[in-house]
């Protein structure tokens, strides 16, 4: 079971290169209209140490915005989930932040913390991430059964010892699902802010200055490597659930 959770993932990406490659092939586009995965090659070997060093940039600053995602959703989720009065409040506006685009927010982010790049990237990650985070501790706890909560009180247990003795494991695998989206939002965030609002440093920057330079095979060089990230920090997420929240894996 192990092998095949390994060998089918790995199968279906080289699937992918090879009919991405084979299209390429097909349709006789040049480098500079579409790059093959071929062209790819000779990008990361060019520019291998750009690459280190701004995926570097971009995934701490990603995990720096995820964890704090994590925490301020998982605080409001558990606001919203005890309190009715506080979910119905909290909802819309919620509700009204997600639906404005980030790319609109990320030009007043930028003029509001000029120079201060790492924080207004972090920041970027965490604003865009949290939020289903948030959802899904909130409904997580406003569906736990009364019955728990009157047992708990009945024997003198506060909200925090109902928290974390019967909601919190029930909510784990809604969190971890939660978590799973937030990952790929929380690196949208911080590409964002570094194209929008270029300050020389991540996969971002490098992104923009093969745009500049009309260097295709970088700028896909760059898309590649951002997805390799980003499969890398939800397999993180993926061992974490298996860890934590295993006992609700139904899959055979």
């Amino acid at each position: 079971m192990n092998a095949q959770k390994v060998l089918v993932p790995t199968a279906a990406v080289i699937v992918f290169l090879l009919l991405w490659e084979a299209l390429v092939w097909v349709m006789g586009w040049p480098n500079y209209k579409m790059a093959s995965p071929s062209d790819l090659l000779p990008a990361y070997e060019k520019h291998w140490s750009l690459f280190l060093i701004m995926g570097w940039q971009t995934l701490w600053r990603t995990i720096a915005g995820l964890l704090l995602a994590v925490v301020f959703g998982t605080a409001l989720g558990m606001v919203m989930g005890f309190s009715r009065t506080m979910r119905d409040a909290l909802y819309p506006l919620l509700v009204g932040f997600n639906a404005i685009p980030k790319a609109t927010v990320v030009p007043i982010v930028a003029l509001m913390f000029v120079g201060w790049h790492d924080f207004n990237t972090v920041l970027i990650a965490f604003m865009i991430s949290f939020f289903p985070i948030a959802v899904s501790i909130s409904l997580g706890l406003s569906t736990l059964e009364p019955e728990y909560r009157d047992i708990l009180r009945s024997l003198g247990a506060s909200q925090a010892t109902t928290f974390w003795k019967i909601a919190l494991p029930k909510t784990l695998p809604e969190f971890f699902g939660a978590l799973k989206v937030s990952v790929t939002l929380a690196f949208i965030g911080t590409n964002l802010m570094e194209i929008v609002s270029p300050h020389g440093r991540g996969l971002g920057a490098l992104f923009d200055s093969g745009k500049t330079n009309s260097d295709y095979p970088l700028m896909f060089a760059v898309l590649i490597a951002l997805a390799f990230l980003g499969i890398v920090l939800y397999y993180i997420v993926v061992a974490l659930e298996k860890t934590f929240a295993g006992w609700a894996d139904r899959s055979i």
